[in-house]
């Protein structure tokens, strides 16, 4: 399902999770000032920060890092402060926190991967996704080609928006626009989600949750059930378990404020609201 709602951002909703990833703090493209908008429009037990938060391949180069940043991180740690525990789980781009993993400060535990189990009893592996990409794991020569490339097309994609919107037009993203309809990268896709579905069901979970791809999705995967956050560079999107156990995909939408894609967990007796 497709359809949009927009949500009342007036008082916080009372969620159990959220998930986000690949948020990608210290580069450009980051889109920190909706996702602070986000984290503060919800209070929740548990944040999963799923991977690539930091984003340590670009700042290796230089460092950016305005205060919209910053903002993010005081929000992550003021929901800490309040009671919501927060586990951030590795990605490739913030690798350099995997020396420290099992590492505990507080409410916020740092972790390769972990277990959640929702409200009506079901097991999913939380993880960033890296861990099944070919490319990273095997030829990073060009894995960091493709984030050169990744990065080229988002400045285009910055200018091209640029003047859309002089003209009246909404956002289109060319690498959402490139997954969909390059033959190569629909296999790239379809092979990861294969993949880190096989390594559910040999671990005997009912699910999985991760990043990495930038295309998010709730799915049915091999009987597994699939969930991937997406990103907060170009959909900002992100994953919300409601008190009884659902999981909804949510969407930014900038002309109706946040949204809920209305995409839901649609298993065994589950029915979307």
């Amino acid at each position: 399902m497709n359809t949009a709602v927009s949500l009342p951002i007036e008082k916080k909703q009372r969620v159990k999770t959220l998930w986000i990833s690949d948020l990608h703090l210290g580069t450009r493209g980051c889109q920190a000032e909706k996702l602070a908008t986000f984290l503060k429009s919800y209070d929740c037990d548990h944040l999963y920060l799923v991977g690539d938060i930091i984003d340590g391949w670009r700042l290796r180069k230089g460092i950016y890092w305005p205060q919209a940043h910053t903002n993010v991180v005081r929000r992550v740690l003021t929901m800490s402060k309040r009671g919501t525990r927060v586990t951030y789980a590795t990605g490739n781009h913030d690798e350099f926190l995997r020396r420290y993993s099992t590492l505990q400060l507080g409410n916020i535990e740092l972790v390769d991967e972990a277990v959640h189990t929702t409200a009506d009893g079901r097991k999913l592996l939380v993880i960033h996704g890296d861990q099944f990409d070919v490319i990273t794991r095997c030829h990073r020569w060009l894995a960091f080609l493709g984030d050169h490339a990744y990065e080229f097309s988002l400045v285009l994609n910055r200018w091209y928006n640029h003047w859309r919107s002089r003209f009246g037009y909404g956002y289109w993203s060319l690498s959402a626009y490139l997954k969909q309809r390059v033959k190569k990268a629909v296999n790239f896709i379809s092979d990861f989600e294969d993949g880190i579905a096989h390594e559910c069901v040999k671990r005997g979970y009912d699910g999985v949750v991760c990043g990495h791809i930038h295309h998010a999705e709730i799915r049915d995967v091999n009987g597994i059930e699939y969930h991937n956050c997406g990103d907060w560079v170009e959909s900002c999107t992100a994953l919300i378990e409601h008190p009884d156990g659902r999981i909804e995909l949510y969407r930014w939408d900038d002309a109706a404020a946040p949204v809920l894609a209305g995409e839901v967990t649609e298993l065994g007796n589950r029915v979307a609201a």
